[in-house]
């Protein structure tokens, strides 16, 4: 049973002890920069941008999920959609990303799979909708109503939207300062590259 129980919690990542710092966050989990690096380089999204997101969207847990909605308020029913992993991204958009990155058998419980869909989304919305890649504010916007729901504004609709757009905003350049501080180690591999 021991055995059986340290199998099933061994499939799921514990996220970072500390999500309101960056440098804290690639400290503890040492592959994560490169993997934002890369997507930063393959799509031009700045990495405080997208960890925002994440951030926003899933506290970085790999296994995030929208809650049950329930029956008469006890009983568990279906979820609201099949947002999923770290960057809650839906099924179809997922497999939009797979097909049009060429990102195939990518998972949305990985993180280096996740924070480059976030990358590949956030060139989307310069590509569709002229969304420049460092107003975090417009493409967290485009993150979550769909290029075509931002383009109609269905966000103005939303004032509760709006606001937390302006709070993962905030978080970006909250992260950008702090990744001023730590970037420079962090590409050095840390102080394991001292040697």
């Amino acid at each position: 049973m021991v055995v059986m129980l340290a199998a099933v919690t061994d499939c799921s990542t514990s996220p970072p002890r500390d999500v309101n710092n960056i440098c804290a966050i690639f400290n503890e989990k040492d592959d994560w920069y490169d993997a934002a690096a890369d997507s930063r380089d393959e799509w031009g999204s700045a990495i405080p941008v997208m960890m925002a997101i994440i951030y926003q969207e899933s506290k970085f847990q790999d296994d995030a999920q929208p809650p049950r909605k329930k029956i008469f308020g006890v009983i568990p029913w279906f979820r609201p959609s099949s947002a999923y992993g770290y960057s809650q991204a839906k099924t179809d958009t997922w497999d939009d990303y797979e097909r049009d990155a060429g990102r195939f058998g990518a998972d949305r419980d990985d993180f280096s799979d996740a924070i480059d869909f976030v990358g590949w989304y956030n060139q989307k919305s310069l590509q569709r909708n002229g969304i420049s890649l460092t107003n975090t504010y417009a493409l967290y916007l485009a993150y979550h109503e769909g290029h075509g729901g931002y383009r109609r504004g269905t966000y103005l609709k939303k004032q509760w939207l709006m606001n937390v757009a302006t709070k993962v905003s905030a978080k970006a350049n909250t992260y950008q300062t702090q990744l001023l501080g730590c970037e420079e180690e962090l590409q050095r591999g840390g102080w394991f590259g001292w040697f």
